[in-house]
Order: C-alpha cells, then sequence, then structure tokens
C-alpha cells in the first residue's frame, strides 16, 4: 500500500484520496439501447398496466428471487404500503417493525392505517432481534417486517417460525438486499411479500421505484388492482380495492431490465473486494465489521457496515471519526439512521394518525441506540466496485486514523441523520 502523509486532513493534513471512487450507477449501451426501444415503443408511462419492459422485468426480477409473480411500483415506500394492505392487514393493527431502520419501514405501515410498533435489532448485525419481536406481540399484531439491512439478511428462519406460531403476515424490507439469498433461496420468498426499493443509491436503480414480489397469485392481483387504480390484472377484481396510482413508468423498466443483466456480476465484484477488505480490517484495533450469518449464501453489500469502538481512537466520537474519514477522501456516514423510537419524523401527536397517537410509549432499544449515535458507520458499495487500490485507498485512510487517534480528539462533530429511500 502506498504511504501518505499522516496529518489528519480534518486538522489540515494532506488527504489519502483526492480522486473519486468508482461511479454510480453503472450504465453502457444497454441501457440506452432499451430506453431507446421504450421511446420507439411508445410505451413512457406505465399505462396500460403493465407494458413491454414492465412485465419482463416484472417476471425477470420475481425469478431471480424464486417468486411467481412481481409487481413494479412508483418506489420502495408504497411498495410495503401495499404489501400491506394486499395481505389483509387490518386499519388499526400493529405491525412490528425494527426501531433502526430508514423512516419509511414504520410510515409505509401508516400509510397502510396500522401501528408501527418498535422492536430492538440485534447487535451483531442489526437486524430484527427475534427475542425482541417476540416480546413486542399482542393481540393486535398483524404482521412482522424484518428489514435486511445494508449487507446483512434477518434470521428468516426465526421470525417465520415466530409468525406462523402466532399467525402473522411477514413482510421483508428487501429494499438493501438485491439478490441475496438465505440458504440458497431468494430474500423476498421467505415472507408473504418481499419489497425492494429501486431509488438512486440502491444497488440497482431507474432513478425512483420499487416493486413487490411474491409467491402467492391471489396477493399478486391484489397488488396489481392497488398500483392501478383498482383496475383488475384478471377477469375477476378482487373486491373492495378503490387502489393508487402507484405505476412505474416503462422508460424507468426498461433501465432495470438492463441493470438486472449485470447484478450477479455486480454481487461478485463487491463481495471479492469485500473479502480483501474484511482481511485488512484485522489489523486495525477498533473497527469491527457487523456479522455475517453463516446462513446467507449470498450477500448483497449496499453499505459495508463497521461497529467503531471509541476507547480505540482515544475517545474520539463516531461522528468525529467519520468527518475525519470524510476528509481523508473516504464517503462514508455514521447517523444514516435514527433509532425511530426517537426520530422527530416519527413523533406522535400530529393528528393524522390517532391509533399511533393512542399507543404505549415505545420500548427502549437500546442497541438501535447504540448503533444510531455511537458505533455504526457505513461505506457506500461504490466504494466495492472499482480496484484493488480503492479498497487499499480506504484502509489505508482507517490505518491513518488509527495511528493519528490522539489527534481526533482535537475536535469533536455531530452529524445529522441522513433521510432518504
Amino acid at each position: 500500500m502506498r504511504t501518505r502523509p499522516d496529518r489528519l486532513a480534518l486538522l489540515g493534513g494532506t488527504p489519502v484520496r483526492e480522486r473519486p471512487f468508482a461511479a454510480w450507477p453503472e450504465f453502457d449501451d444497454r441501457e440506452e439501447a432499451a430506453v431507446a426501444e421504450a421511446l420507439s415503443r411508445g410505451e413512457w408511462g406505465g399505462y396500460p398496466m403493465p407494458n413491454h419492459f414492465a412485465s419482463r422485468f416484472e417476471q425477470r426480477f420475481a425469478a431471480r428471487h424464486d417468486c411467481e409473480h412481481g409487481q413494479l411500483v412508483a418506489n420502495g415506500t408504497v411498495s410495503l404500503e401495499i404489501a400491506l394492505e394486499a395481505l389483509g392487514v387490518e386499519h388499526g393493527a400493529e405491525v412490528i417493525v425494527p426501531a433502526y431502520t430508514f423512516e419509511a419501514t414504520a410510515a409505509s405501515a401508516l400509510f397502510a392505517g396500522c401501528v408501527p410498533v418498535f422492536a430492538d435489532v440485534r447487535r451483531e448485525d442489526y437486524c430484527l432481534c427475534p427475542d425482541a419481536v417476540e416480546a413486542a406481540i399482542t393481540s393486535r399484531t398483524q404482521a412482522i417486517v424484518p428489514v435486511h439491512l445494508a449487507m446483512s439478511v434477518a434470521d428468516l428462519d426465526r421470525l417465520g417460525e415466530i409468525a406462523q406460531r402466532h399467525g402473522l403476515a411477514v413482510i421483508e424490507d428487501c429494499a438493501h438486499a438485491h439478490g441475496a439469498r438465505w440458504r440458497g433461496r431468494g430474500v423476498g420468498s421467505w415472507g408473504d411479500a418481499g419489497s425492494f426499493s429501486f431509488q438512486t443509491s440502491k444497488l440497482m436503480t431507474c432513478g425512483e421505484g420499487g416493486i413487490v414480489v411474491t409467491k402467492d397469485r391471489r396477493t399478486s392481483e391484489k397488488l396489481h388492482a392497488l398500483t392501478n387504480c383498482g383496475r383488475a390484472a384478471a377477469e375477476a377484481a378482487p373486491p373492495g380495492l378503490i387502489g393508487h396510482n402507484y405505476r412505474l413508468s416503462d422508460l424507468q423498466a426498461a433501465l432495470l431490465d438492463a441493470q438486472l443483466e449485470r447484478l450477479d456480476e455486480q454481487l461478485e465484484r463487491r463481495a471479492r473486494h469485500a473479502e480483501r477488505f474484511r482481511a485488512g480490517l484485522e489489523r486495525i484495533p477498533g473497527l469491527e465489521p457487523v456479522a455475517t450469518d453463516e446462513r446467507v449464501t449470498t450477500q448483497a453489500i449496499y453499505q459495508f457496515v463497521l461497529r467503531y469502538d471509541a476507547e480505540a481512537f482515544a475517545g474520539a466520537s463516531r461522528d468525529t471519526f467519520v468527518a475525519a474519514l470524510i476528509a481523508e477522501g473516504v464517503p462514508c456516514d455514521g447517523r444514516f439512521y435514527e433509532d425511530l423510537t426517537q426520530s422527530p419524523l416519527l413523533a406522535k401527536g400530529n393528528g393524522r394518525y390517532p391509533a399511533f397517537d393512542a399507543s404505549p410509549p415505545p420500548a427502549p432499544c437500546p442497541n438501535a441506540a447504540r448503533a444510531a449515535y455511537d458505533e455504526a458507520v457505513w461505506l457506500p458499495h461504490p466504494l466495492f466496485l472499482g480496484t484493488v487500490d480503492d479498497v487499499d485507498d480506504v484502509l489505508v485512510a482507517l490505518e491513518k486514523l488509527s495511528r493519528r487517534a490522539p489527534q481526533l480528539s482535537e475536535t469533536q462533530v455531530h452529524a445529522k441523520a441522513r433521510t432518504e429511500r
């Protein structure tokens, strides 16, 4: 690895990295040809539904995740909302969600007329804790929404067993997990439905968009009607569904159809570079990657997440460490997500969601709070799409911060949460 001047860039030294990392999104003539074909077909919008590229992509993406049906939608938030509606989760019912995730996971339950109930995550991988789920179940609980977070997959075996025992629906939030597999089977196929996002930063993107996958034909028909203003996909219309206009344009579907062709190669490239990165981390005290469950047979790395130990860095806060790493030229984030029990976006009392306002206060979620405010460091996936030198530069920057940890105590930085899906 290359050596660099050791004064921290945050304090006026020379940054380790002054050129950008790999650009995202990746595209080539495949995307250009697909969009050109959609333009020439004149099928620019989402109606009539599905158009050429939407129909083809829904089938291909669902099959890639071992499901029979897929429904493209406008984004990865409404995908969760209509999944709850299609599965018959009732207004006022409780929906258990992890306390450490993007606010949209909980907000989608509110939009569907339900009450989100926050359960803590596991310290080792920041995914929904099955024990916390069991403790949160009441007579009003009707669904669980596990989130496959960053580079981890929630414990689908235990959560599935809990859901079956209590008669609960399971909707997998796979916004970070395109192509991931649990015990050889695609995420999204283990629950009653799986929700994916295609927002700009995600592992596949068309700018904005989402999809719900399912193995159940009847659920698929309801999803179609809820997306398409209540119009049925088949002759027998699902009863009592007014529906929204949550359609995705065929121009966007054309982009996704091309993006799917490169998914497996990108997964393999990230995994190869992540293996080198893990090996390098072993010589840097105070930084540990979140655990990877042995049942994850294909890992999707949307963000490579580290657990930060302030004691190894002269007591500097996680936010100070993140600011110092950014100054060295490495994009990263600390307060990527809030502890949702403390999120101002989900504060009660605005009058729009009376059932939520009247619900009991959330139980403390210490692992979520620790991750949000003290511990988690998020490294975006394009860092692992470039070259070996890119990976090594990230390690050089981390080693520099480790060697010069006393310099971090010269400043303290407090970050604000980022909100996007």
